[in-house]
C-alpha cells in the first residue's frame, strides 16, 4: 500500500512538472476541456443501426450511445456494471463476486439472443451452452465507445441479434506522435455483512499509441486480481484474476485504402463453488482467449468497400469434481460494399460467413453463409426509411429469408426535433453447437428460433438541454429452446423446441435533461413483461437515475439510484420457485482533475449497505469504495 502512495505521489509530481515545462495554467487546461455537459448535441452521430454515419435525428431507433466520455467517467467500474444502468437491460451477476457468470437480459431475452461486436467484428463462443461471449474478458480502460441497438437487427449482423447488439469500438492512436495512458484503482470487495473495508479489488491498465505519416499502432496490458467474497455464501473466498493485453497496427497506404490488423489476448482465472448443491467448494475455472483481425477500407467516389475477418479461439477448463475441457474456435469474414446513389440514398450490400468449431467427444462444426442488403433514405421533409433483408443459410437447419423495414418521421422543432419511428424485423437464433452435440442435454433435431418484433415510439429533443424518448416493444419467440426435464424421475433433461408461442412485450423511457449550466439529470425507466411469465431473475419495473454536477471543468461528482422489482428464481437445491425481494442501490462517484495530464476518481457503490439478494444462495456486494488515478503523456 506504500508503494501505490509513493506511486501516487510521483504521478502527482511528474504532473506538475508537465505545466511549468508547458507554460499551462489550470485556466488554459480549462479552455481546452469545454465540455461541459451536453447531449452530444444535434449533431451526434449513430452508426450502428445502418452501418452509416447518420446524424440521430435521422436514425429510426432510439440507440444508446456511451461516449468515451461518460466512460471515462467511469473509471473503475465493469463493462457489465455499466451496460447495467441503461434502459431495457439486466445484466445478472454485475453485482455479485467477480467471477460470477454474467446474463445478458435484454427486453426479457437472454444471452443467446444477444450479439456482441467488437471492431465491427462478431464475437462468440460456440461451446459455451449458449454461444455468448464472455463480457468479463473485455477491460474498460481499452475501450472507446460503446452503441447498443435494442430489437431484432439480424438483417445486418445475422444470427443472434434478436433482442439487443452490443457494438464496441476498442481504443486506437488519435493524434500524431506517442501517447500514453496509465490507470491504476485499488478497492474493497465485500458483502453487506463483512464491512472490513480492506484492499481486496486491484486493476491497472496501461496503453501506449503512436502515429505518424499514415502509420498508427496501439499497444495496450492490463490486470486485475480480486478476492474478499465467497460466490456462494459462505466463509471461503473465492479469488478473480485477469490478464489482458491488445496490439493494432493500422496504415494507410493512400488517400483510398487503409488496412489494420489486430490481435487481442485474454486470460481468466476464478475459483467458484458447487452448484448442485450449492455450498462452499475448492473449484477452479479457467479461461483463454485469442483473436486476430483484419480490417480494411477502400474508399472511391460515394461509396466504400470493407472486408472485416478474424479468427477467435476459446478454451474453457472447469477444475472440480466432475472436471470438463472446452476448446472452441470461430472464423468471422464480413465484406461489404457502402455506396450513397445520391444525398439521400444508402445502400449497402455484404455477405456474412462465420464458421464455429468445438471439441466435445469429436469436433463438432457449424456454417452460417449470409448474403444481405440494407437501404437508407433519408428525406429533407422529415421522412427516413432504413429497411433490408438477409439470407440466411445455416449449414445444420437450412436456409430463412429474415428483414426489416423501419420508417421515421422527423419534425424540427425550435432548435431540436419530434421524431416518430416505427419497425418490423424477423431474426433467427440457430440452435448452437452445446445445444446440439454438447455433453449436456443435446438434442440434433433442433429447429431455429424465430423472433419478430414490432415497436414504435418517439424521440423529442428540444435544444442541447432536453431529450425524451418512449418506445413500445413486443417479440414473439416461436420455437423457443428451452432445457426442459423429459424423465422427473431421473431427473434427465434435454434441449427442445416450446411449441407454444411466447410473448413479451414493454415499454422504455429516457430522459436526460441539462436545467442550469453543468448540472446534468438523466434517468430511465423499463417495464417488460410476459403472458408465459418472465424468465429467471428479469425484473418487471426497473429504474435508473443519476445526478451529476462538473465545477469548474475539473471537477466531476454523480450520484445514481437504481430500483429493481421483485423477480422470480429457482432454489436448486430444493427446485423450488423463490420471489426475490426489490431492491434500491445508491453510488456515488467523484473525478478530479489535478491538471490535463492527471487525475484521481473515487466512488462507493451501495452507499447505503442495502441487503439484498442478486442470484438466490449466492453472495451479493455490499458498501464498497475504489480509489484510482490515471496519467497521461
Amino acid at each position: 500500500m506504500y508503494k501505490n502512495l509513493v506511486n501516487f505521489g510521483a504521478m502527482a509530481l511528474l504532473c506538475t512538472n508537465a505545466i511549468a515545462q508547458e507554460g499551462q495554467s489550470l485556466d488554459s487546461v480549462k479552455d481546452e476541456k469545454q465540455d461541459s455537459f451536453q447531449l452530444q448535441q444535434l449533431d451526434e452521430v449513430i452508426v450502428s443501426d445502418s452501418r452509416f454515419s447518420l446524424k440521430r435525428e435521422n436514425s429510426g431507433k432510439t440507440v444508446i450511445k456511451i461516449s468515451a466520455k461518460e466512460l471515462e467517467r467511469n473509471q473503475g467500474r465493469t463493462l457489465a456494471e455499466i451496460i447495467n444502468t441503461k434502459s431495457g437491460l439486466e445484466i445478472n451477476g454485475s453485482r455479485s463476486y467477480a467471477g460470477q457468470n454474467i446474463s445478458v437480459f435484454a427486453r426479457g431475452g437472454n444471452n443467446r439472443q444477444v450479439l456482441v461486436i467488437i471492431d465491427g467484428i462478431q464475437v462468440s463462443d460456440p461451446s459455451n451452452v449458449n454461444a455468448e461471449y464472455d463480457l468479463r474478458l473485455l477491460n474498460i480502460a481499452q475501450i472507446e465507445t460503446i452503441e447498443i441497438i435494442k430489437g431484432a437487427s439480424s438483417t445486418l449482423y445475422g444470427n443472434s441479434a434478436a433482442t439487443a447488439v452490443i457494438n464496441i469500438i476498442t481504443k486506437k492512436a488519435k493524434a500524431d506522435g506517442l501517447a500514453l495512458e496509465a490507470i491504476s484503482n485499488w478497492g474493497t470487495n465485500q458483502s453487506q455483512d463483512d464491512q472490513n473495508y480492506s484492499i481486496s479489488d486491484i486493476s491497472n491498465n496501461v496503453t501506449v499509441t503512436g502515429k505518424k505519416n499514415g502509420l498508427t499502432f496501439l499497444a495496450s496490458g492490463g490486470n486485475q486480481f480480486t478476492d474478499g467474497l465467497s460466490a456462494a455464501i459462505g466463509e471461503e473466498e473465492d479469488a478473480f484474476s485477469r490478464i489482458d493485453g491488445n496490439l493494432k497496427l493500422g496504415y494507410k497506404f493512400s488517400k483510398r485504402f487503409n488496412m489494420e490488423a489486430l490481435a487481442f489476448y485474454n486470460k481468466l482465472n476464478s475459483d467458484y463453488d458447487n452448484g448442485f448443491p450449492i455450498s462452499d467448494a475448492d473449484f477452479h475455472f479457467k479461461s483463454e482467449q485469442s483473436r486476430f483481425g483484419l480490417t480494411n477500407t477502400y474508399s472511391y467516389k460515394n461509396g466504400s468497400v470493407h472486408l472485416n475477418t478474424a479468427f477467435n479461439q476459446i478454451t474453457r477448463d472447469f477444475l472440480s469434481n466432475a472436471p470438463s475441457f472446452y476448446d472452441s474456435e470461430s472464423f468471422v469474414l464480413d465484406v461489404f460494399n457502402k455506396y450513397a446513389i445520391n444525398e439521400t440514398i444508402y445502400t449497402i450490400v455484404g455477405l456474412n460467413v462465420v464458421n464455429g468449431r468445438t471439441l466435445f467427444t469429436e469436433t463438432r462444426d457449424a456454417n452460417n453463409v449470409d448474403p444481405y442488403l440494407n437501404f437508407v433514405y433519408v428525406s429533407d421533409f422529415g421522412l427516413n426509411i432504413n429497411a433490408g433483408s438477409r439470407w440466411n443459410n445455416h449449414s445444420e437447419y437450412g436456409s430463412n429469408w429474415i428483414y426489416n423495414f423501419n420508417p421515421s418521421y422527423r419534425i424540427k422543432v425550435n432548435k431540436g426535433y419530434l421524431k416518430l419511428f416505427g419497425s418490423y424485423a424477423i431474426s433467427y437464433v440457430a440452435p448452437n453447437l452445446s445445444q446440439l452435440y454438447g455433453p449436456f442435454g443435446a438434442n440434433p433435431d433442433l429447429q431455429p428460433e424465430e423472433d419478430t418484433t414490432v415497436e414504435g415510439g418517439l424521440e423529442f429533443q428540444f435544444s442541447d438541454r432536453l431529450r425524451f424518448s418512449a418506445v413500445y416493444f413486443d417479440r414473439k419467440e416461436e420455437n423457443r429452446i428451452n432445457y426442459v426435464t423429459i424423465d422427473p424421475d431421473t431427473f434427465e433433461s434435454q434441449y427442445r423446441n416450446i411449441s407454444d408461442e411466447v410473448t413479451l412485450s414493454g415499454v422504455e423511457v429516457e430522459l436526460r435533461a441539462i436545467p442550469i449550466d453543468n448540472f446534468e439529470l438523466t434517468a430511465n425507466y423499463t417495464f417488460t413483461d410476459s403472458k408465459s411469465g418472465l424468465a429467471l431473475r428479469i425484473p418487471k419495473n426497473k429504474v435508473n437515475a443519476g445526478i451529476s454536477y462538473l465545477l469548474k471543468e475539473t471537477s466531476y461528482f454523480s450520484l445514481s439510484y437504481q430500483y429493481v422489482s421483485e423477480r422470480l428464481d429457482t432454489d436448486f437445491n430444493t427446485f423450488s420457485n423463490v420471489d426475490l425481494d426489490s431492491f434500491g442501490l445508491l453510488n456515488f462517484y467523484f473525478k478530479q482533475d489535478i491538471c490535463d495530464q492527471f487525475s484521481i476518481f473515487a466512488s462507493v457503490d451501495n452507499l447505503l449497505n442495502e441487503d439484498y439478494v442478486e442470484i438466490l444462495n449466492y453472495t451479493t456486494k455490499g458498501r464498497n469504495f475504489r480509489l484510482g488515478m490515471r496519467l497521461r503523456l
